[in-house]
Order: C-alpha cells, then sequence, then structure tokens
C-alpha cells in the first residue's frame, strides 16, 4: 500500500484534500502511514481505500492509529490529473512537495480482506452503491522453524544439570496455515471490532466466504452492522468530510444537514402587487397541498413497465379516506406506495400505516415527475390521466419523508430507501404511549427510538439510513440501478421478464481473493 496526499483539482482555493490509500496491507504499511500522519499534523484529513487487503495485524495498527488521530474514511479510488485510466496514480502526477492533485471516483472502488478492518477506524466511514466492500476468512499461516543449540551439561552428584546454552544454527522446516479462527485470533478480532463500534455480526460474514473466495457485504448489511456509517449519495465522493450539524448549504462535505420544508411567505400589499407576488411564489416555491394518490406506469406495458401508487402531499385527516378508496379499486393488486410527503396529522399516518401492512404492499420514498409537468409542479394536472394509470417517472434523488411521513413509511412490506431524504417528529408526551405502541406494531425499535430522540432538544430531525436501519424504519437499500417503486411488471408483461428485476452480482477482481 501506498500513501499519498491528494487535493482536488475543482477549486481554486480552500481545496478539499485527503489521503489516497492504495494497494496491499503489508507489515510496514503502519510505519508508512504513521509517516502521513506525522506529516499532515492535526489536520482531520479522510483515507480514501482502495484495497485487496492483506495483513491482519497491520490493519488492527492502521484503524486504530485512523481512530486515534479523529480521521473518516471512504471507500474508493483516486485519479490524478494527467494520469491513463489504466494507471490511476501515475508516478508522473505524484508531486514531491506537497500534495498531488486529482479527483475522487466510487465505480471500481473495492475493499477486500482485512482492508475494511482498516476502514472501520474511521470516525466515520462511508461508501456508496457504486463501490464494493468485501470480507473473507482469516489465514493464520504458522512458519516452521529447526533450531539447533550447542548446550553444555555437569554432572552434579550423579545428575546431568544444564550450565549453558547457545544457538548455533537455524533453519525454516516449511510452512502451515489454517482458517480456523484460533482462541488468540478470536480474541484479537472480537475486542478490535468491538473497539471500533462494529457488530459481532461481521465474524459471521467472514466466516462464510473461504480465502479464495469473498463476500461482498451488501449496503444495508454494511450500514446495520457499523462497517460503514452512512452511504454517499450520487453528487458526493469519497474523500468529502462529514458536514458539520450547522454547516452551510454549499459547504463540500457529505451528509448535509436538511432544513425544515421551505413555506411560502405572504408578500404585504403594499410593497407588491398581487400578480407579482403569486408570480414569485410559483417560480420560487414547489407546490405543496393535501396528500393525493396517483396510480403511476413507466415504459410500455405492453413489453414490459413498472406500476407504482405515488402518494404526495400533506398527510390530513381525510387521507386515509383516499387511500382506502385506492386500494379497493386495485383489489389484491400488491403496487407499491412511493412516498414525498412532509407529513402531517399523525392519527392519519397511523391509520395509513396499518392499512398499507394490512394490504402487505412496499414503502419507500421518491420524487414523481409527469411529462410537461414543470419542475415546481412536478404532478400538474393537465399530465394526470382521466382514467386508468398515468405515465412518468421516479426518482430517489431528492425524495423526502419527514415528520409523520415516516410513520407511514415504517408499515411497508419491505420499506426501502435510496438517495431520499428521511425525517422523525419527537412526540408530545400526550402521544408517547400511542406512538410508540406504533413502533412497536410495525416491528421498529421503540427504545432506540426514544432513547436517540431524548438526546436532542430539536422537534423534528433527519436521520442517516444508518440510523433508519438500526431502528427497523426500513429494511433494505435501493439498489443501483432501481428507482423507488421499480419492483413489478405491468399485467400484460411478457412472462420471460424477471419481476421484481434485479441487478446482476459484481464481478470481482482476481486480487480480491488474497487475504
Amino acid at each position: 500500500m501506498k500513501f499519498i496526499l491528494v487535493r482536488s483539482f475543482l477549486c481554486e482555493e480552500n481545496c478539499a484534500e485527503w489521503i489516497s490509500a492504495e494497494g496491499r496491507i503489508t507489515s510496514d504499511t503502519p510505519a508508512q502511514l504513521r509517516k502521513v500522519l506525522k506529516k499532515i499534523g492535526g489536520r482531520k484529513l479522510p483515507v480514501v481505500f482502495r484495497s485487496e487487503g492483506g495483513d491482519v495485524d497491520a490493519a488492527y495498527a492502521m484503524g486504530r492509529m485512523i481512530r486515534k488521530a479523529g480521521l473518516e474514511t471512504a471507500v474508493g479510488g483516486t485519479l490524478l490529473r494527467g494520469c491513463p485510466v489504466e494507471d490511476t496514480r501515475c508516478e508522473a502526477a505524484i508531486a514531491k512537495d506537497g500534495p498531488s492533485v486529482g479527483d475522487t471516483y466510487s465505480a471500481g472502488g473495492y475493499c477486500f480482506s482485512a482492508c475494511p478492518l482498516a476502514l472501520a477506524g474511521g470516525t466515520s466511514r462511508v461508501s456508496s452503491q457504486w463501490a464494493a466492500i468485501g470480507v473473507h476468512q482469516i489465514t493464520t499461516i504458522y512458519n516452521k522453524v529447526r533450531v539447533s543449540y550447542r548446550i553444555e551439561y555437569k554432572i552434579v552428584n550423579g545428575k546431568k544439570k544444564e550450565i549453558s546454552r547457545k544457538e548455533v544454527g537455524r533453519k525454516s522446516a516449511g510452512q502451515s496455515s489454517s482458517t480456523k479462527l484460533g482462541k488468540r485470533a478470536s480474541t484479537a478480532l472480537t475486542a478490535y471490532l468491538k473497539e471500533m463500534g462494529v457488530s459481532q455480526d461481521v465474524i459471521g460474514l467472514m466466516m462464510s466466504a473461504t480465502p479464495d473466495n469473498i463476500n461482498i457485504v451488501s449496503s444495508a448489511e454494511a450500514l446495520r452492522t457499523g462497517l460503514i456509517t452512512d452511504m454517499l449519495s450520487y453528487n458526493e465522493w469519497p474523500g468529502m468530510p462529514l458536514c458539520a450539524p450547522d454547516a452551510a448549504a454549499e459547504a463540500v462535505c457529505h451528509g448535509h444537514p436538511v432544513g425544515e420544508a421551505p413555506v411560502a411567505a405572504a408578500t404585504p400589499l403594499s410593497t407588491a402587487p398581487p400578480q407579482k407576488s403569486a408570480m414569485v411564489t410559483s417560480e420560487t416555491l414547489p407546490k405543496t397541498g393535501p396528500m393525493d394518490f396517483l396510480l403511476m406506469y413507466h415504459g410500455n406495458c405492453q413489453e414490459e413497465c413498472t406500476q407504482w401508487i405515488s402518494a404526495d402531499g400533506d398527510i390530513t385527516p381525510e387521507t386515509p379516506a383516499r387511500l382506502e378508496a385506492l386500494l379497493k379499486t386495485l383489489g389484491e393488486r400488491k403496487l407499491p406506495v412511493v412516498l414525498q410527503s412532509n407529513g402531517g396529522d399523525m392519527d392519519a399516518a397511523f391509520a395509513m400505516g396499518r392499512m398499507i401492512r394490512a394490504a402487505g404492499l412496499e414503502t419507500s420514498i421518491g420524487r414523481t415527475q409527469l411529462p410537461n409537468c414543470p419542475k415546481l409542479d412536478p404532478r400538474c394536472k393537465a399530465s394526470i390521466a382521466k382514467s386508468g394509470p398515468t405515465e412518468g417517472e421516479v426518482f430517489a434523488g431528492g425524495g423526502y419523508c419527514l415528520s409523520t411521513c415516516t410513520l407511514v413509511l415504517m408499515s411497508g412490506t419491505p420499506r426501502m430507501i435510496g438517495y431520499s431524504t428521511i425525517g422523525l417528529v419527537r412526540p408530545t408526551t400526550a402521544e408517547y404511549t400511542k406512538f410508540f405502541a406504533y413502533f412497536d406494531e410495525m416491528g421498529a425499535s421503540a427504545e432506540t427510538f426514544e432513547t436517540m430522540m431524548l438526546a436532542t432538544s430539536i422537534e423534528r430531525k433527519t436521520i442517516l439510513r444508518s440510523q433508519a436501519l438500526d431502528l427497523g424504519i426500513i429494511n433494505g437499500i435501493i439498489p443501483y440501478g432501481d428507482e423507488p417503486g421499480d419492483r413489478l411488471c405491468g399485467p400484460d408483461a411478457k412472462e420471460s421478464l424477471r419481476c421484481p428485476r434485479k441487478i446482476e452480482g459484481a464481478i470481482v477482481p482476481a486480487a480480491a481473493a488474497s487475504n
């Protein structure tokens, strides 16, 4: 493994910097990392890993160094400016003094074998759906050595007593290896994972793959076990630092805190004519109103199409009745419900969630876009079909489900999220009993949620996908290539089509077999 200090070429000043760590982890890698950390002093630069793994003890040492220094970690590769794709960190582009100039990427990035152990050292650790994390069994190598000694004795009272021993020769007698996790190795691994705040379930993931194979850990599993603490969205890249809670919207960091949904402020008639006020509102703020439901389709339903229920708007006391009416028209058809809402009436959200759970429907978050509709009115009435399903598209990016909307989301079987924003409301004292009873009914962790919310005075907050998984609010991540609701084919689809569609497993580089 070689470490390179890199500065982003996408800016002129105050450029983001990171430590690019690529290659095989060997016994001398920790010493090299120590030199880099000494060089950067107290600067908190993220470490971006792309590695097939290597020495486990060295990975432990690296993880502890990273944690002690308070650094973040990510999975991804680095492309230095001026280097060809086949040699992304070419020698000619490495600066002799100061940082090199380049960019990072997720697609094709990987962290295998012992690399995830070093990755676990990050105070925050991220990956994306385009990168791969993989683990397998630890192989312990035993070196056999034959040692020869010259020993001198003397006889004392008829008994032989050793008076000196000197090594006179040492010869290798071969090697042996074992994939059994012995007591010493098991103790070391267990202690390290606990120290880094990673679930012991990782041991099971490791033991499920032999050293000549690799177990690719899904995004949801990586989040659940703590191998990563969050996923990067489509417009975030490895090496970005984690945003502070008060980070400005223009700050270059991942995990931007999301503010409350915008509310149109009334313009005083004394300062602006009515038509100007209306014009400013329509061009700067998205339209919102009581939640309505649209039966949607995307694609050619004679060949292949996906269908879903788009649920968009504020939850009001009348919303459950509207949902019930739609579900009656569907009969036994189980279409996914794609939510986008700032929340609203809590009792109505409870009723909607129970309806969705009883019907056995899937839920997810996403924004629906109808053709020929403006960006700020993506479901304009002019494009809604008068009868039957409406044509459109659905996207995870930019979607949101906040406050009581999340209570509806957690009712799905399954309940999925992609690159969307999810938020929770803090119940009042009077609402506590029924609020947490609903959590238990839906199989979410009321106790964990209560602990998390009591630790903050914020009445409404967004949460990370990892937190949503821990709480049981969601139980899956929408895979790369899919979108919310992208699960079911239309009624007239060909029998040869696979429903739901799934991505083929990524090809793992041959180097992944190395331990």
